[in-house]
């Protein structure tokens, strides 16, 4: 069993919850245990705690974020020790991108980061996906480890092939308890969504006419809850939509999306609503144009990818 060390900033606490979600196949085949701070008793020296569970790990995750980058105590302390034990081949570093942020030039940024081509968790359109596909490159890494050690010696035991672990340390790893979020914590992930949903109709227009010679584009933004849109080529109008902010059809837990720019329509032909399991909050689709997708767990950029298909698509057909 192959022992996982989780350096992160308490910022990122629920993304972190969220991973061990995801790494419970793992750990229910018997190949992992893992360890992070808030594993600490009561009464037990912090920093000692530390340096023995990160002294002693197989693989050190760091879950990386802007918050990450400025702890001193993770940058400084779990970093700089994680880099000297991977450097001496004495354990495995993956660098885990959570959050967008700085990070290729930082003394880890040599390091092949995950999930794939190093895009934060938080950017992917679907968020079990990304970590699914952090999993995955957790579970490469454990056999390569169990590659290099059949062919290295093995490691001094006591009990039967696991190391020795202090009593007050041994503890289920089933910790994560129900978070509960309020309506303004939801508004307010609604609000954030419409405006990364507008900034992203307005940059992908700028960026499809200064790639395609011969399009034309307009982008107003009406007034704080609505904006449309529209593509020409050679001057006739191919591609229009328009967002809102609930409160019409699907009432104010949702984005409503209409296939036209004008922006007194009554009608929507997709909406994405805010809903919340046990750890986070999240946006699904209505599905009246995902075609079967209606029930993923979308971020941000997966609710403005959805609404950009539906908009482009006159262009790509």
């Amino acid at each position: 069993m192959a022992t996982l060390f989780f350096s992160y900033s308490h910022v990122d606490e629920s993304l972190r919850d969220q991973l061990e979600t995801h790494l419970s196949s793992l750990r229910r085949q018997g190949l992992i245990s893992s360890w992070h701070d808030r594993r600490i008793t009561a009464g037990e020296d912090f920093g000692k705690a530390i340096d023995s569970h990160i002294n002693t790990a197989d693989v050190i995750l760091l879950l990386v974020s802007p918050d990450f980058i400025a702890s001193d105590y993770c940058y400084e302390r779990e970093m700089k020790r994680a880099l000297e034990r991977h450097q001496h081949g004495e354990a495995r570093v993956i660098p885990v991108i959570l959050r967008p942020c700085d990070w290729h030039d930082l003394s880890f940024g040599k390091l092949l980061a995950t999930p794939k081509d190093g895009k934060p968790i938080t950017m992917w359109p679907n968020i079990d996906e990304a970590f699914l596909d952090v999993a995955k490159a957790i579970k490469h890494a454990l056999k390569d480890l169990g590659q290099t050690e059949k062919r290295g010696a093995q490691k001094p035991s006591t009990t039967g092939g696991e190391r020795d672990t202090p009593s007050d340390s041994i503890r289920s790893s089933n910790l994560r308890i129900t978070k509960q979020f309020t309506d303004l914590d939801k508004d307010k992930f609604r609000h954030e969504g419409f405006e990364y949903i507008a900034k992203f109709f307005e940059n992908s227009l700028e960026e499809l006419i200064r790639r395609n010679p011969g399009l034309e584009q307009s982008f107003r933004r009406i007034d704080a809850n609505r904006f449309t849109a529209a593509a020409y080529r050679n001057g006739e109008k191919v591609c229009r939509g328009s967002a809102s902010l609930g409160g019409g059809t699907m009432g104010s837990g949702s984005i409503e999306y209409s296939m036209t720019d004008e922006p007194r329509h009554g009608g929507m032909n997709e909406a994405v609503m805010v809903k919340t399991d046990d750890q986070m909050i999240y946006f699904e689709a209505l599905g009246m144009q995902s075609f079967g997708n209606s029930k993923e767990k979308l971020t941000f950029q997966g609710a403005a990818e959805l609404f950009w298909e539906i908009f482009i698509r006159p262009l790509q057909s």
